[in-house]
């Protein structure tokens, strides 16, 4: 596991560019966290580094958003899996056909039936107010699939 301090939103817009200069399609981009730990923020530094101009909206009631080159370097499938009451949901939303060719970044992925097992997954789990500051920042705890070492951001 990989710690990095992510003490305000030009860090956390840092730490997303640096995952989207190593993004590749097929992998996958795995947040967790409780409400408000940042997982949809780290998702638009994501994007926007990616190249996303336009509006980057939470997927969270579309459950996933797409985005296609050329607004974006390679096409991400953008999905929160929060309003999901069973993994067996994941198969009726046909994210199989979306992903391919394709990065995931997924919020809640625990409510899919997760990634890990993905050797393309860069689980990153965010927590609030570990830094010596309570209350103040987060934290990015990384656990990169095989796909990642050597690639880590």
């Amino acid at each position: 596991m990989i710690t990095t301090a992510l003490p305000d939103l030009a860090a956390m817009e840092a730490y997303g560019a640096r995952i989207a200069a190593a993004l590749r399609p097929g992998d996958v981009v795995a947040l967790s966290g409780g409400l408000g730990a940042g997982k949809t923020t780290l998702a638009r530094a994501i994007l926007r580094a990616l190249g996303q101009a336009g509006e980057v909206p939470s997927p969270t009631f579309s459950i996933v958003e797409l985005y296609d080159p050329p607004a974006v370097r390679l096409p991400v499938v953008h999905a929160d899996f929060y309003r999901l009451d069973d993994p067996g949901e994941v198969a009726e939303l046909g994210l199989d056909d979306c992903r391919h060719g394709a990065a995931l970044i997924a919020e809640w992925p625990e409510m899919a039936g997760g990634f890990a097992h993905e050797p393309g997954c860069l689980g990153i789990r965010l927590e609030i107010g570990l830094l010596e500051t309570p209350g103040q920042g987060r934290v990015a705890i990384a656990s990169p699939g095989a796909d990642w070492l050597g690639r880590m951001p």
